[in-house]
């Protein structure tokens, strides 16, 4: 049964919410109750649960959780759907790729056709596959895009493949670009911002103490701060954060919560 605490998840201003679990066992239960529960909902409203998967080592964590006996006789796989928010210019098999890190820490395993597992194929031709990918995104999921978008924060205030002061930042009404990441000397592909914010959810993870110099500037800001991460969400579409202690520590010490 799960057993998420609707008073752990509190406001932060008109276009994000916040919820602070606890320690990172507690926080990462929550992540994986959350969006079961969401999943749940986008089935029994819309017949299907259509997520962009992210990479790291939260949503790794979550993966793995997901897959356990515990979690994975919840839900009805047949009507999930997965996509990515970004992914690195490598193939599938390679172990920088989000795609192999979300099948190996458990998806694989899961009853899902494998005709709606869609990755994002960016090792070659990236811009023309970017349009490709955002075309599958519209013929398969028409106008109602994700139920739940998987996102991280990086230290520099990044999150999916959109880091500052790049063209991915620019007005667009794409919802997947090809993105040159210049610090990196890379080229990523990744949803935009747009689309990111036509979704219905879109739910930032982000635990450990390194994170809460950036969790706290990000949460603290405005739209048009420097960090792509306070551009997510919006008036009709809040974004949650979910964090545990150690990242939400500056929050807690200004008393935003």
């Amino acid at each position: 049964m799960l057993t998420i605490d609707p008073s752990k998840i509190q406001t932060v201003d008109d276009r994000r919410d916040a919820a602070i679990p606890g320690n990172n066992e507690a926080t990462i239960r929550f992540a994986v109750e959350h969006w079961i529960k969401t999943a749940k909902t986008a089935i029994n409203e819309r017949s299907r649960f259509a997520v962009a998967l992210s990479g790291g080592s939260t949503p790794n964590a979550i993966y793995q959780m997901l897959s356990s006996e515990t979690y994975a006789k919840q839900l009805d796989w047949s009507k999930v759907y997965l996509f990515w928010s970004d992914e690195r210019s490598v193939p599938p098999e390679h172990p920088n790729s989000n795609f192999y890190a979300a099948m190996t820490h458990g998806l694989a395993h899961l009853p899902i056709p494998k005709n709606q597992i869609f990755r994002m194929e960016a090792e070659k031709e990236i811009e023309r596959a970017a349009q490709e990918y955002e075309a599958i995104i519209r013929k398969t999921l028409g106008l109602r895009l994700f139920d739940l978008v998987m996102l991280g924060v990086g230290e520099d205030g990044h999150t999916a493949s959109l880091f500052p002061d790049t063209s991915a930042l620019k007005p667009t009404d794409r919802l997947v670009v090809a993105n040159h990441v210049l610090e990196k000397k890379t080229w990523r592909m990744t949803l935009t911002i747009e689309s990111i914010n036509q979704s219905e959810r879109a739910v930032f993870y982000a635990l450990g103490s390194a994170k809460q110099t950036i969790v706290g500037n990000v949460l603290q800001s405005k739209r048009s701060s420097p960090w792509p991460a306070s551009q997510i969400g919006t008036i009709e579409r809040k974004a949650l954060w979910i964090i545990d202690e150690g990242a939400a520590a500056l929050l807690l010490h200004s008393k935003l919560f």
